[in-house]
């Protein structure tokens, strides 16, 4: 009788680990989407500009998490406008930059509890950026198109079985000549479906 309770046990046992590894598994293979702020620095190499500093803009992401440890993921940030005020021989000017970037990454994911994981995402990035502005009596327009590398480091802490909020550093590319830094912090919120 000991042998028979103690197979019932047992069996009892390792069926409810097996589905419950098999529901996290099938948790963890599902899509997510998210929203995030980025904060990025704006200051300028112009002498005695003033400038926004630093300023937050939107993102938004999806992705899969393929098993525990690897994923990958798609998002977009928005650089919003940001303008810079500045004097060079006592005549005023001003330049304003927006941009955006695209992003496609791997992510591999370290777990530290049930609640608590690190996680780094290393890909590509597609930038575009735009700058106006006039001084001296000229007017100025570039624009640039960059694909470069991406990557980004966070930890994230699971709220609930579906929602999660992260903390990121994420580098979008090199610096450019003008613009917003590619040096990115973001708060990010997410959802699994």
């Amino acid at each position: 009788m000991k042998k028979i309770l103690l197979a019932l046990v047992a069996g009892a046992t390792t069926f409810g680990a097996a589905h419950a590894h098999a529901q996290m598994s099938q948790m963890l293979q599902r899509p997510y989407v998210g929203i995030g702020v980025a904060n990025s620095d704006r200051e300028s190499n112009i002498a005695g500009a003033t400038g926004d500093g630093w300023k937050a803009s939107g993102k938004v992401f999806g992705g899969l998490q393929f098993d525990e440890t690897f994923g990958a993921e798609l998002g977009y940030t928005d650089f919003r406008e940001s303008t810079i005020h500045y004097t060079i021989a006592n005549v005023p000017g001003r330049v304003s930059a927006k941009g955006e970037a695209w992003y496609l990454a791997g992510k591999a994911t370290a777990p530290l509890n049930d609640q608590f994981s690190i996680y780094g995402k290393l890909g590509l990035t597609r930038t575009k950026w735009e700058q106006t502005g006039a001084g001296s009596g000229n007017n100025l327009f570039r624009k640039d198109h960059d694909t470069e590398g991406y990557l980004a480091v966070g930890g994230e802490w699971r709220v609930t079985e579906r929602v999660g909020v992260s903390l990121e550093y994420e580098r979008y590319g090199k610096s450019k000549a003008f613009g917003p830094k590619p040096n990115v912090w973001s708060i990010n919120a997410n959802y699994r479906f």
